[in-house]
Order: structure tokens, then C-alpha cells, then sequence
């Protein structure tokens, strides 16, 4: 099943919710709560006041804050005005944000005074017409972001947002060399929430979701901004993960839903037992970003009583490939099953046939979620985009089900007696020994 119902312009989807649940809490962190009311006014005032600063529809507009209620707002403004989301890490290096930056034609940037003094050096060093909202600012300053989310502008009318236009420039880790912007769009986002987060995940307007994902990161972007925002839920946002906040505020509030990453998984995992803790309300978990390890995901369940689904993708699919469903026909140690409306192949890397059951080839896929490129980078983009296929460079298996098993990297790959060994196997041979935490 797929809630194509959901895929539509963020403007449609923010009056939508508005209307139908009003003053339902949305969004709030350890400072402020949104009602789903209240963000489609904000949303609408920022956007038209980014308007007074010369922003345009196209231009792009960077957030560098921590996990927020403002950074959600400013997602969405950026949005509503056609224009570019770049999000960047709040814990980056400025030599990292000044890259993308560059990279990106930011024409805006919105972030905190911890930064102040390095973009001012910056915008006068590169000569750059680039402006700056400062989320400390005097509450009178024009360019205060709360006074900028309240003032009301009706000097312009909204028009909807292009989902088919480039909305994202998401930067990868620059494992192999600087970080690329990947392009995507809120079409290829949204598809991923209504093949994926809604159907399989369950997301709906009963979750209340705690999430200590970095909303840079594309798997939070998905699941956890425009996933809330299209299935009406509510979400508690962490500026940062540690298990005695997880451990907290599921004392303090009934959660339903924890997305993290594997490493999150262990750390919970390893305090709970040491501390006789448990998740109280939690009914599931899901986990994404990084390989999950089958006995750790097997653990988990086995102290929690909690399914923890795990999902393979890359910020070139707009987050998600593959997701195991809930229920007992899971193979462990498996991401999944291909979403939805989404085609996967195993192919030999050497002449791009399609390998057998169970062997190990490159994984390519095809479907509405893939980027549109690389921003800047024609030549890098033709290595990975050919006939419709995305090339992930990710070593997999399939079985004879359909569920598919990430071994490796082609680049990372162990050559030792003339055997190709992946770093994977070598892993989770290693976390078999009790004797070892990570």
C-alpha cells in the first residue's frame, strides 16, 4: 500500500493538517510546543518576511541550529517560498559549513551567534551578499527569528510549492573526497513517507514520536519532519541523543515510536541492562544510517519486547530502499524487503548482469525516491545515474523471498589470499563473542 493521498505541495499539506487537527500539538522541544494551527500561520509569516530580505523562489537558504522547534519552522518557510533547504550539522567545523555554503549559493543563512563572528569574517572575505537571521537576536532586531515567525505579512499571497522542483541539497559525508550535494525533491522525499513511514513503519496521528535524530541528516528529514507533518503525529524533539534523556522523558510522557541509528540501539540496550530500565510505552522502534548488526537487533527484542525494524538507504534515495515489516516473517540480520513502487537489482559490478539468489553483486535501484543529481557535479552524477538506475557503490544479497542483505562496500572490500572478504562478515563474526561491546 502506498498513501499517494500524502504526496502533495508542503503548502497543501501544512493548511490541510491545519484545518483538520487545529490546535493538536505538533512539534516541541525542551523549550516550545507548536500546534499544527500555529505552524501553518508561522510557516506562512516566515516565508513571506524571507520574501522582504530578497529572497526568491529557487534560491537556497541554509540551517545550521541544533534539533528545534526553529529549525522545523525554518524547514518548512523555506518551503513554502519555493525556495532550497540546505540543512548542515550544528556540530560541523567551519571549514565544513563554509564549504557548503559556497557549494550551495546560499543566499541565507539561518543559525546561531556561536557562528557570528566567522560568517561575518567570511561574507567580507568572499565579498558575498549572503544574510544571516541569528536565532539570539534582540526581540526588536528585524531580523529576530521569533518576531520574524510572528509577524504577520500580508503584502504578498503564498503560491503552491513545485514538489517536482529541487528542494534539498543534502550533503553526504565526503568519505570519497568533499561532500556532495545531493538533490532531491520534496515529490522523492514524500513518496519515501508514503511507500515506507506510513504503511510500513505505521507512522500515524496517534504516534507520539521521540526523536534524538540530527534533523540534518536526511533520515530524520523523512521521518521525522515531513513524515509528523504528513501523517499528523506528534514528535518530541532531543537537541542531542544520550540514553538518560531517551530513559527520562519515557518517564515523564508516553512515547509510542524511537527512530535511531544502531549504535543509539546498543548504548539503550547496555544501559537498560545495567540500570533495570525499559522503554514504558514504546511500542516500536526503527533503526536506519548505518548496518545493523543481527544479534544486536536480535537482543534488543529479546529485553525490550519491542520490534526493532531496520531499513537500508542512502541520502541518494531520499533515505529509504528497503524496510523489514513488522511481524514474525522477518529474516534477521536482513534490511528488508524493496519499498513499494521501488525496483532493486543485484548486479555483477563487472558487466552489470543480474547475479543468482544469494550472491553477492552491487545494489542499483530504480524509483520516484532517486535524486536528481548531484548539485555542481554533471560528471559524478553521470557515474552513479545511468538509464534510470541509481549505482549505490553497496555490495548486497538478495534471497529467494526478496530480502536483501548489505555486505559491504565495492570499495571497501578485503582482497586476502586471492578471496574477496567483506567487512561486514569480519563484524558480525566479531560481535558474536560476548566478550566484546563494540
Amino acid at each position: 500500500m502506498i498513501f499517494k493521498e500524502i504526496i502533495k505541495p508542503i503548502n497543501f499539506l501544512l493548511q490541510k493538517q491545519a484545518e483538520n487537527l487545529k490546535t493538536k500539538l505538533a512539534f516541541s522541544d525542551k523549550n516550545e510546543d507548536i500546534s499544527y494551527e500555529q505552524l501553518n500561520i508561522e510557516t506562512s509569516n516566515l516565508a513571506k518576511n524571507f520574501k522582504n530580505l530578497d529572497i526568491k523562489s529557487g534560491d537556497a537558504i541554509a540551517i545550521i541550529l541544533p534539533n528545534s522547534v526553529n529549525w522545523i519552522v525554518s524547514c518548512f518557510s523555506i518551503l513554502r517560498l519555493g525556495c532550497v533547504v540546505v540543512p548542515i550539522s550544528f556540530e560541523s567545523t567551519f571549514a565544513e559549513i563554509e564549504y557548503k555554503l559556497l557549494d550551495s549559493s546560499s543566499k541565507l543563512v539561518i543559525t546561531s551567534k556561536k557562528f557570528k563572528k566567522q560568517l561575518d569574517n567570511f561574507i567580507i572575505q568572499k565579498n558575498l551578499s549572503t544574510k544571516v537571521i541569528y536565532i539570539e537576536e534582540n526581540e526588536n532586531s528585524l531580523n529576530n527569528l521569533q518576531r520574524l515567525r510572528k509577524k504577520n505579512n500580508n503584502n504578498f499571497q503564498l503560491i503552491d510549492d513545485e514538489i517536482d522542483h529541487p528542494g534539498y541539497i543534502l550533503y553526504t559525508s565526503g568519505t570519497t573526497g568533499q561532500p556532495k550535494g545531493v538533490v532531491l525533491t520534496s515529490r522523492s522525499m514524500l513518496w519515501i513517507v508514503a511507500s515506507c513511514c506510513m504503511p510500513i513503519i505505521g507512522l500515524n496521528k496517534n504516534d507520539n514520536v521521540l526523536s534524538p535524530l540530527p534533523l540534518f541528516h536526511s533520515y530524520a528529514l523523512n521521518l521525522c519532519v515531513l513524515g509528523i507533518l504528513a501523517s499528523g503525529a506528534t514528535e518530541y524533539l532531543l537537541e542531542k541523543f544520550s540514553p538518560k534523556m531517551i530513559f527520562d522523558q519515557v518517564k515523564k510522557f508516553k512515547y509510542t515510536l524511537l527512530p535511531g541509528v544502531p549504535t543509539m540501539f546498543h548504548y539503550l540496550l547496555t544501559t537498560a541492562k545495567n540500570e533495570k530500565l525499559q522503554l514504558n510505552d514504546i511500542n516500536r522502534c526503527v533503526s536506519a544510517g548505518a548496518i545493523m548488526p543481527s544479534q544486536l537487533n536480535k537482543d534488543f527484542e529479546k529485553f525490550f519486547k519491542i520490534e526493532l525494524l531496520d531499513g537500508y538507504g542512502i541520502t541518494e534515495t531520499s533515505t529509504f530502499v528497503t524496510m523489514n515489516w513488522p511481524g514474525e516473517n522477518r529474516t534477521m540480520g536482513s534490511c528488508g524487503l524493496a519499498l513499494p513502487g521501488l525496483s532493486v537489482r543485484i548486479i555483477n559490478p563487472q558487466n552489470n548482469i543480474d547475479v543468482k539468489s544469494n550472491e553477492e553483486g552491487e545494489l542499483i535501484c530504480r524509483g520516484p525516491n532517486v535524486m536528481l543529481g548531484y548539485h555542481n557535479k554533471i560528471e559524478e552524477t553521470k557515474k552513479v545515474l545511468k538509464d534510470g538506475w541509481y549505482y549505490t557503490g553497496d555490495l548486497a544479497k538478495q534471497d529467494e523471498n526478496g530480502f536483501l542483505t548489505i555486505t559491504g562496500r565495492l570499495k571497501e572490500i578485503i582482497i586476502r589470499g586471492g578471496q574477496n572478504i567483506s567487512p561486514t562478515e569480519v563484524e558480525e563474526a566479531i560481535l558474536k563473542n560476548e566478550e566484546i561491546l563494540d
